[in-house]
């Protein structure tokens, strides 16, 4: 067993989550401190502007230089705040474009320079190899959650809804497999941010307060990523065109996020599998999202739980995820698989940047 902390800054864009653990890559021994730092304002805005610049950004861009260090400071001050000594660390970074049928994934934030903050080796780019292989270079989680859902009944989904969810499917036959069903809570902190002024729905309140519009979700709900079989991922600004087109420009604030929380939970009920889950996990920052989860449950045949329902901790298990990735890495075990993103076989990924020359 190794000392891994993990760091997950995902497409919510809302901070950079840590978690230590132990872990010899296949097993977990047992875990430990958790916690999140939240981006400042000007940090989270010049993020989301990345995600617009991307697609015509070079490496070398001074803007791009400028964010990647501020981002790598906050994700050392979180190793920091853990305050646990570790063996690795793996850093995920933050996506700021995923277009695998380009074979593009594109990761910010400074390996050598955190292992140098921190005196730990780091582990990084766990998608590019996946991605070079023909493979969607997500989800990656999928194996981490096999692994902690050993004892459980199965068929049993798991569920993450960060920017995008995505989902793992684990077999009462032993299969694995994954994808991405669709959004999160992106285009619906897109919507409160331009409504509101606040970054996200809290509790779910202005969902709560509308009407889910039926025309403009099934508009929604035919963009043609629902009709591709899995395993298969998205960008987080893959549905602009499908919403801009749908019509929800003309809802008030509060109908609007009300269908676009049926959405998410409308992309899950969408997305097929092929034993139907005895029960649905759900983690990550939209299970705290009433109106998502309520939807989740009206759409969905089998109970939705939070992740806390078998002792897990929603919050924390991307940034786990990682610690544990980290630690394959180290092990040259694969990270990923053909039923959970396409590549041709089981492939080992990811690179480890040493804190000293």
């Amino acid at each position: 067993m190794l000392r891994a902390i993990g760091l997950m800054s995902g497409t919510s864009l809302d901070g950079v989550d840590a978690a230590w653990l132990e872990t010899d890559g296949e097993r977990v021994g047992r875990f430990g401190k958790a916690l999140t730092l939240p981006y400042a304002p000007e940090l989270r805005a010049d993020l989301r502007r990345l995600l617009d610049l991307a697609p015509g950004l070079n490496a070398d861009d001074p803007f791009l230089a400028e964010v990647t260090a501020r981002l790598t400071a906050r994700h050392a001050e979180a190793v920091a705040a853990l305050g646990i000594p570790a063996d690795i660390i793996g850093l995920h970074g933050q996506t700021i474009l995923h277009r695998p049928a380009e074979r593009r994934t594109w990761q910010i934030g400074d390996a050598a320079a955190l292992a140098l903050a921190t005196g730990t080796q780091v582990a990084y780019d766990f998608r590019s190899a996946d991605v070079a292989a023909g493979g969607e270079g997500a989800p990656l989680a999928p194996v981490f959650h096999a692994a902690l859902a050993a004892d459980l009944p199965r068929p049993l989904a798991v569920l993450n809804i960060g920017g995008v969810a995505n989902v793992t499917f684990l077999g009462a036959d032993g299969a694995l497999l994954a994808c991405d069903t669709g959004p999160g809570n992106g285009p619906l902190d897109d919507w409160c941010l331009r409504h509101t002024g606040q970054p996200f729905d809290r509790d779910g309140a202005l969902a709560a307060s509308g009407r889910t519009d039926s025309g403009v979700l099934d508009r929604l709900l035919a963009d043609p990523y629902f009709a591709r079989r899995v395993p298969k991922s998205l960008d987080r600004l893959d549905f602009a065109r499908s919403l801009a087109a749908s019509g929800l420009d003309r809802l008030s604030p509060a109908d609007g996020a009300a269908t676009l929380a049926a959405f998410t939970a409308g992309a899950v009920a969408h997305t097929y599998w092929p034993q139907p889950p005895r029960r649905w996990l759900v983690c990550g920052g939209g299970r705290h999202n009433p109106a998502i989860m309520a939807e989740l449950r009206a759409r969905l045949t089998a109970p939705v739980d939070a992740v806390e329902a078998v002792g897990w901790d929603g919050d924390a298990l991307e940034a786990q995820c990682f610690g544990f990735l980290a630690v394959r890495v180290l092990r040259g075990l694969p990270l990923s698989f053909p039923r959970t993103t396409g590549v041709p076989h089981p492939l080992p990924g990811g690179r480890v940047a040493m804190p000293g020359p």
